[in-house]
């Protein structure tokens, strides 16, 4: 039986975007960890589509054309192969300057949270090249006997961590600078530039917080799942924050999205569906500023509350700078903290000093945010949120 895990060589590449890493993989490991079904593929939309509002499924006829040049003896693909995984199953181990080894693996989740287990053929989100990958699959979904003594590597570009926002928005970049590109599809994807969504406005709001100096967490998230250059510490990551701010704003980001896409007006919603999605009007309303501010009154209080602790840059050992709690965080403030601070005028700003009586009843110092007390990963998450909501105690988990 094949490991779990797979070890590449990469380079790491600095760009504006942020860093990225490319390497050579085998194309049988790169189908391994990426899509396993071609019907899937032809059938569904990708994030990538439902986030710009287009349609861009697999072509059968394409892939067919690739397998016959896949065969031919002078076949090459020259270009990267770009895809998005998830920082759960990336690890990187920098062994010189920007190269080192980077492992992959699945992802599977402590039984007490609802995170979603990563297996290991989802661990790679094709940005583009999905035709080149589905080429080497054979009817039957595994990887083709007529490749099996093939020596073909493809070159491979790996985005970490980057959200459905970031990878749009790479996307979009690779097919515009491409020549032959249908003309609705260039046209869809000069819209994004332009057009609204969930995930653009928690995009921006994570960039207003994070570049802003009286923020509670300025220069505190990475963008792609790497370290910024000139940050000692980023214990946050972007696909973190929005993944959580998303919820705030919509049950249905896709749908949003393309509605905005089509020039559709969205309807202000009410107070009974504010209490699932309390930020959906300020988005509606493009209050991106009220949101931003509500999050920098939220982070204040709890800088407040536990300033060692959050200014902490200890890589290990402390839970509140990290993921694991902002995600924690943002489930008490969307479900427990703001409607009840707000009441029914949901859309109002409260104030730090406001936010922080919902911390006064929690009995931790600075010291007890340990990996005694709190077990790394979800685990973690689950224990935190549920002293956040007074079900259990310090003293309850010391007994």
């Amino acid at each position: 039986m094949s490991s779990p895990i797979i070890e590449l060589e990469v380079l790491k590449v600095h760009q504006p975007i942020g860093d990225f890493f490319i390497t050579s993989i085998k194309a049988a490991d790169l189908v391994k960890i990426s899509y396993a079904d071609v019907r899937r593929l032809a059938e569904e939309e990708r994030d990538i589509e439902k986030y710009l509002g287009i349609q861009r499924p697999i072509s059968k006829k394409r892939i067919k054309d690739i397998k016959s040049y896949i065969r031919s003896k002078d076949a090459t693909f020259p270009t990267s192969v770009i895809v998005a995984i998830d920082e759960k199953c990336a690890e990187f181990e920098e062994q010189t300057a920007n190269r080192g080894l980077l492992r992959l693996k699945p992802y599977t989740p402590d039984s007490d949270t609802s995170e979603d287990a990563i297996s290991l053929n989802k661990i790679a989100k094709v940005i583009d090249g999905q035709h080149r990958i589905a080429a080497f699959l054979n009817e039957d979904n595994q990887y083709s006997l007529d490749f099996q003594d093939l020596d073909f590597d493809i070159n491979l570009s790996i985005f970490i961590g980057a959200d459905v926002s970031e990878q749009a928005n790479i996307f979009a970049t690779v097919n515009l600078a491409q020549t032959k590109v249908n003309r609705s599809l260039v046209y869809d994807l000069t819209e994004l530039a332009k057009t609204r969504s969930p995930h653009k406005t928690c995009h921006n709001v994570a960039v207003v917080l994070d570049l802003d100096e009286r923020s509670p967490l300025f220069h505190r998230i990475k963008r792609l799942g790497t370290a910024t250059p000139g940050r000692k510490y980023e214990p946050l990551t972007q696909a973190s924050f929005v993944e959580s701010l998303v919820k705030f704003i919509s049950l249905d980001p896709a749908k949003d999205r393309n509605d905005l896409l089509r020039r559709k007006k969205l309807s202000l919603v009410t107070t009974e569906d504010l209490k699932k999605v309390p930020f959906r009007n300020l988005f509606i309303e493009n209050k991106e500023l009220d949101i931003a501010e509500i999050l920098f009154n939220y982070f204040s209080a709890i800088k407040s509350t536990w300033p060692n602790s959050w200014d902490s840059i200890s890589k290990s050992g402390n839970l509140l700078p990290k993921s694991n709690a902002f995600k924690a965080f943002m489930i008490y403030l969307r479900e427990d903290v703001y409607p009840k601070e707000v009441k029914d005028k949901f859309g109002m700003i409260p104030s730090s000093k406001s936010f922080k009586k919902h911390f006064n009843h929690i009995e931790l110092t600075d010291d007890d945010f340990t990996i005694r007390n709190f077990a790394p990963g979800s685990g973690g998450q689950s224990t935190f949120l549920k002293m956040l909501r007074g079900e259990i105690a310090l003293k309850d988990m010391l007994e």
